[in-house]
């Protein structure tokens, strides 16, 4: 299964607030952006499933500093798509949806934006939208991949 995560405010603070991951020595050397506080454990728990895991942001960061970003936590991603990948790839319709998982063949797309789970019912693919004080995000992602068919 292919498990997609957006950064902004689901991962990483911004506009949203949440308690984020210790930072670690080589985290501290590639980044100020830290991680939101479980991730590490929902990483580990969709590589033991044999899941892959992606980034799908609309950001412009370059897909080398945040696969470094990933790294410095101990978190090897499988495909990182940000903005310039997403509209590459959708070329003339990059413009009439901010996300379309299905184009790189992912199950499920982690996001925060109450948006994109309206797109993923208008155009058929499923989310899971993360709210800012979720303190069970880590458990309901992993039963709602679990409430998926294979």
């Amino acid at each position: 299964m292919t498990i997609s995560f957006d950064l902004d405010d689901t991962l990483i603070p911004g506009m949203k607030r949440f308690p984020t991951e210790s930072q670690r020595f080589w985290h501290r050397l590639v980044s100020r952006e830290k991680l939101r506080t479980g991730t590490l454990t929902l990483m580990k728990a969709l590589r033991e499933q044999d899941c892959k895991i992606y980034i799908y942001t609309t950001s412009l960061r370059s897909p080398a500093y945040i696969r470094w970003l990933f790294l410095s936590y101990g978190i090897r991603l499988d495909k990182i798509i940000n903005k310039t990948v997403h509209d590459k790839t959708l070329s003339g319709g990059a413009g009439t949806v901010s996300k379309l998982p299905p184009a790189f063949d992912i199950d499920l797309h982690i996001d925060d934006s109450p948006g994109v789970a309206q797109e993923g019912v208008r155009l058929n693919f499923r989310t899971f939208i993360v709210e800012e004080q979720d303190a069970d995000w880590v458990s309901n992602v992993l039963k709602t991949i679990k409430s998926l068919p294979l």
